[in-house]
């Protein structure tokens, strides 16, 4: 069963009318802008009348708060801070008769309603509040109705996209369509998915782009609605975030009923990406099959390896290296596989476009054109999935093999590499299948106590650290058994005067014998230091 679809909200969209749409209806054809200019594109979507001294308790958001001043008529004082305890409630406006309870407003009431751009208006006397609410009231159901019936046929235009099979290309086309903005599905590092409206072929492509992390303030038009130049709201599905669906428009004309459509549009995406990720998976699972069988020689013969990987967008008739990269211990494999996988998709996409990549069940391996630099892909690699610690991976690099049919040869190589690299260098590491030399050898023996037996029978007391000694002087053995017990380069290597090595070299001999005139013991000591090395013996 497909995971349930969540789409996040962007915030509260508000469908009413605009402070300066109430001034324009009949029954307030003479009331009279006081102070507050600024606050006309204040959305109002309810009202309320003002009966009570008390009103703050009983005041919500988006409300037109309509007064004759009679609650006020015996603690006038009380208007001056009237403006600002219903400014902090969120309340559109207030719109008062004087005259009859209250003469005049205080000059510090419109000072203040000017600071804050909260509209402060004077009602006609012969108007009702009845009037006066029954036409607002009815403006704005009309207009919530009108945004509502403009969101289903938006939804339907949508859905539809997705029944007849349509992806995010038709799904920013139509949102495009319907809003006549420019439109973009982009992932979660911000990569355009696709595109249209007039930035999807164009120079307004960067500028589209940038609504990502635009955090300007909506630009206001002159009948003061809420407007934006850019749009911006996250595709989210399965309890994952898949990107964005963004919008631009020069003109300023995204209004919150467009924000609607555009969430919808989300959530129809949310649907897109979950099943095209459902048909990505049965597809990885094919590709990941072929390749095992093609790494394992049981994919048949060369002719048919390279048909069916051309099919995959690979080219396996040429000249390759493998690689193969696996999850370092201590990690957690479960959540760190999928994504090691997406990594190195990216990089070989990047890097060898006909290469080929898929994830077994412990690893990632790559057949990639024998000419491209594998340690940059691999650093590429790495980097995309250090951005998500603290799991790491080793990777391994094959020799350069001419084609299908060596493959598998090539796929031990780099699983060799892999494994022997972890050993000597740590998680992390990058080691080429050429560069083993010695290890690949003792990374045969299965049975590591033996290898333990080998070290110990070898070194003797220089087997462990359990005296601070020890570490030094098999430092200096490891130095002579390098340049071929060539003194003087080994006390100019390690910083030793000429006698003092001469002396530890005496001091070496009574531990472990007299290596110096017995090439045998030297190979012995040399294999025994190599052991050590490798981390996980």
């Amino acid at each position: 069963m497909e995971p349930p679809v969540r789409l996040a909200s962007t915030g509260t969209i508000t469908h009413g009318v605009s402070v300066g749409e109430v001034l324009g209806v009949s029954t307030l054809a003479g009331a009279r802008l006081i102070a507050g200019e600024r606050g006309l594109g204040r959305i109002v979507q309810r009202l309320n009348v003002m009966e009570v001294p008390d009103i703050l308790a009983w005041v919500k958001p988006h409300e037109l708060l309509l007064t004759t001043g009679y609650p006020l008529r015996n603690t006038p004082q009380s208007l001056g801070r009237l403006v600002a305890d219903l400014d902090e409630r969120g309340l559109s406006a207030l719109a008062i008769k004087l005259g009859r309870y209250v003469d005049e407003l205080p000059a510090e009431m419109a000072e203040q309603a000017d600071r804050l751009g909260f509209p402060l208006i004077q009602l006609p006397d012969d108007v009702g509040f009845d009037d006066i609410l029954n036409q607002v009231l009815t403006d704005i159901l009309n207009r919530q109705a009108a945004v509502l019936a403009r969101a289903e046929e938006a939804h339907r235009a949508l859905v539809q996209v997705v029944l007849a099979g349509g992806g995010l290309n038709e799904v920013t086309a139509e949102v495009a369509h319907l809003l006549d903005v420019s439109v973009a599905a982009v992932d979660g590092s911000g990569r355009v998915l696709a595109a249209a409206g007039p930035a999807g072929g164009g120079g307004h492509m960067s500028v589209l782009c940038e609504s990502l992390t635009h955090e300007g303030p909506p630009a206001a038009e002159a009948d003061g609605a809420r407007r934006r130049s850019f749009a911006s709201v996250p595709v989210l599905a399965g309890g994952h975030h898949h990107g964005r669906i963004v919008a631009y428009s020069p003109s300023a004309a995204i209004g919150d009923s467009d924000v609607g459509i555009l969430e919808r549009a989300a959530t129809v995406a949310a649907l897109v990406v979950t099943r095209q990720e459902a048909v990505n998976a049965v597809e990885s699972k094919y590709r990941a099959d072929f390749l095992r069988d093609v790494l394992t020689g049981r994919a048949g013969t060369v002719e048919r390896v390279t048909a069916r990987a051309r099919a995959f967008g690979w080219d396996l008739a040429r000249p390759v290296t493998v690689l193969v990269a696996e999850l370092d211990p201590d990690g957690d494999e479960r959540s760190a596989q999928d994504r090691l996988v997406a990594c190195w998709t990216a990089a070989i996409r990047r890097h060898d476009p006909r290469g080929a990549v898929a994830g077994f069940s412990h690893e990632v391996v790559a057949v990639v054109d024998a000419s491209a630099d594998v340690s940059k892909v691999a650093k590429d690699a790495a980097c995309a999935f250090a951005d998500a610690p603290p799991a790491t991976f080793s990777t391994g690099t094959s020799r350069p093999c001419p084609g299908a049919e060596t493959l598998p040869d090539a796929y031990a190589q780099a699983l060799k590499a892999a494994r022997v690299g972890r050993q000597l260098h740590g998680p992390g590491a990058v080691a080429h299948f050429d560069q083993l030399g010695v290890y690949r050898l003792l990374s045969l023996v299965n049975d590591t106590d033996e290898l333990h037996a080998f070290v110990r029978e070898t070194l003797g007391p220089l087997a462990t650290d359990d005296d601070a000694e020890n570490a030094d002087l098999r430092r200096t053995l490891q130095a002579l058994l390098e340049t071929n017990l060539n003194v003087a380069e080994t006390a100019r290597r390690l910083h030793f005067h000429y006698n003092t090595l001469r002396y530890r070299i005496g001091k070496l001999e009574r531990l472990l014998g007299g290596f110096t005139d017995d090439p045998h013991l030297r190979l012995n000591l040399t294999l025994a230091l190599h052991v050590l090395r490798m981390r996980g013996i």
